[in-house]
């Protein structure tokens, strides 16, 4: 059998390296960096996201994904992009 995705409307953020509060304003205590070095622009330690499966890395150039029930997860840019388009707020 083959099945289809859903046409879902996601939010996702992706990790620069220095969008951290952006981060942690969106995701709250889902993400979590070392507060060592929180004001270093580029991280020393990557950060990590709570995920229903347990903890994962996000790295560099990652999205951050909510999920239709509010969980966060990481993925990868290659498979972001294939996966999902960007929505107009007027096309929602």
């Amino acid at each position: 059998m083959k099945y289809r995705k859903k046409p879902v409307v996601i939010e996702a953020i992706q990790w620069t390296g220095e969008n951290v509060q952006e981060l942690k304003q969106w995701a709250g205590n889902d993400i979590v960096f070392d507060s060592m070095f929180l004001d270093v622009p580029t991280m020393v330690i990557p950060p990590f996201v709570r995920t229903l499966e347990g903890n994962m890395k996000i790295s560099l150039g990652d999205y951050v994904i909510k999920g239709v029930d509010g969980e966060f997860y990481p993925c990868k840019p290659d498979i972001f992009e294939k996966t999902y388009e960007k929505v107009e707020e007027n096309q929602l």
